[in-house]
């Protein structure tokens, strides 16, 4: 019989969640630390997270990626940044995934792949 997951939330670990954007570029998340009766935690940091999207040939990509900061006026001013390393992480992930894809084509009408006994067929 299949565990069922566990659906209790973590009182220890909540955050308020606050929503800002330019309407233009994307959005910023605040997350700040808070206790069960909703005042600020202090003992743990705030968290940012930046929210945009990249074009591709399939159509809008959502980029998410966290933004090391300490207030939300170095959140924007790191906005840039994260949006470019997260760029770069998604293209090298989808190289990556590429790679994968490729290594893992097995030749039809072949006893076990290619001779030697390899089943992979790596262009």
């Amino acid at each position: 019989m299949p565990q069922e997951p566990d659906l209790t939330m973590n009182a220890a670990d909540l955050y308020r969640d606050e929503n800002f954007t330019d309407r233009k570029i994307g959005n910023i998340r605040r997350l700040t630390p808070i206790d069960t009766n909703g005042e600020p935690d202090t003992s743990r940091k705030t968290i940012y997270i930046g929210q945009t999207q990249m074009m591709t040939n399939m159509g809008a990509m959502p980029l998410t990626f966290e933004i090391e900061a300490t207030s939300l006026e170095e959140a924007c001013n790191a906005f840039a940044d994260g949006t470019q390393q997260a760029v770069e992480r998604t293209i090298e992930e989808a190289k990556e995934m590429q790679r994968q894809q490729a290594s893992q084509i097995v030749i039809p009408g072949t006893a076990g792949g290619l001779p030697g006994g390899s089943k992979l067929q790596v262009p």
